[in-house]
């Protein structure tokens, strides 16, 4: 048992958090959290955690603001119970993409969800793979961002296939594939695509590498509508690609993603559980690869003092 440590969760995914909490050989913390009828959020915390180290496990995923709000109604409960340190684990971290002013006169959206977290209490925040990689310095507090890279080169290493090539679907991938191919010690391709303004639709415009007679690899940090893998995927079978597979760490899967990947020609779609999978998406052709043994080792971690950075070497 942990002196003093404490795991709590949302409603957001408590199985990723019950299941951290098998890792850590200890109980979920014990609150409550509800909507009234005019839909305002309650939070109660059923036990003392006068300085205790509180992790709250709450990914901001569908729906998004509900789930933002429900996060900082539990950080401002935690904080006013006097909890010695609170770490936000936000194992998804929505608005991501909004990381920058693209255009004239829009927010920077990832930034202000980084203001409001800080304000409603948290000391540190735990998370994967960020949409990118500024984004750790919205935050005047320390950021712990894991990978699931590492998974996913253990799980295309013990298949075995030859002849593979990891492809980036574009230009903001890049970093992200270079590192799976060298993990993988594969080579590497990219998708140049252009993306239209407000909305999810791109095109793919130039493919830079060789993937004639390959398995190509597709890595990216999410997805969403599956508008761009397929088109990924289809440019790369046009290219002479033998077979496709994907991977991502945020399922995000909106409708129709789950139709669209089941009748596309991709062969696997390989993601994590950052965000629940419910029955109805969790078709053939999609792998699930736990994140709680990482996220549960990087809370002894950090609650013990040690570092996180060692997880990766």
């Amino acid at each position: 048992m942990y002196q003093g440590l404490g795991v709590f969760t949302g409603r957001a995914h408590p199985e990723l958090a019950q299941a951290i909490c098998q890792g850590l050989e200890m109980p979920l913390g014990q609150c409550e959290v509800f909507e009234f009828s005019n839909e305002n959020i309650f939070c109660r915390i059923l036990e003392n955690v006068r300085q205790r180290d509180v992790f709250i496990v709450q990914p901001l995923i569908s729906p998004v603001n509900t789930r933002i709000m429900e996060l900082l109604i539990m950080l401002d409960a935690f904080k006013r119970a006097s909890a010695g340190r609170i770490t936000a684990v936000v194992p998804y971290y929505a608005y991501g993409r909004s990381d920058k002013k693209d255009q004239p006169r829009v927010p920077i959206t990832a930034r202000l969800i980084a203001n409001l977290l800080e304000t409603a209490g948290a000391n540190r925040i735990l998370t994967v793979d960020l949409h990118a990689g500024q984004i750790q310095g919205f935050f005047n507090i320390p950021v712990d961002e894991l990978t699931a890279l590492y998974e996913f080169t253990r799980h295309f290493q013990e298949k075995k296939a030859s002849d593979l090539v990891v492809v980036a679907p574009d230009l903001g991938a890049a970093k992200r594939a270079r590192n799976l191919a060298q993990g993988l010690n594969v080579p590497l391709a990219l998708v140049e695509k252009r993306r239209g303004v407000n909305n999810d639709r791109s095109e793919v415009l130039h493919l830079i590498g060789d993937v004639e007679g390959m398995r190509a690899l597709i890595v990216d940090d999410e997805v969403d509508t599956a508008g761009t893998l397929l088109e990924t995927a289809a440019a790369l079978l046009d290219s002479g690609a033998r077979e496709v597979y994907a991977c991502c760490t945020h399922p995000v899967l909106s409708s129709p993603a789950v139709d669209r990947i089941a009748g596309s020609p991709i062969v696997e779609l390989v993601v994590t559980d950052t965000i629940p999978l419910p029955p109805e998406k969790r078709v053939a052709k999609i792998t699930i690869l736990p994140l709680a043994p990482l996220l549960a080792e990087a809370i002894h971690r950090i609650h013990t003092g040690r570092s996180v950075g060692d997880l990766f070497q």
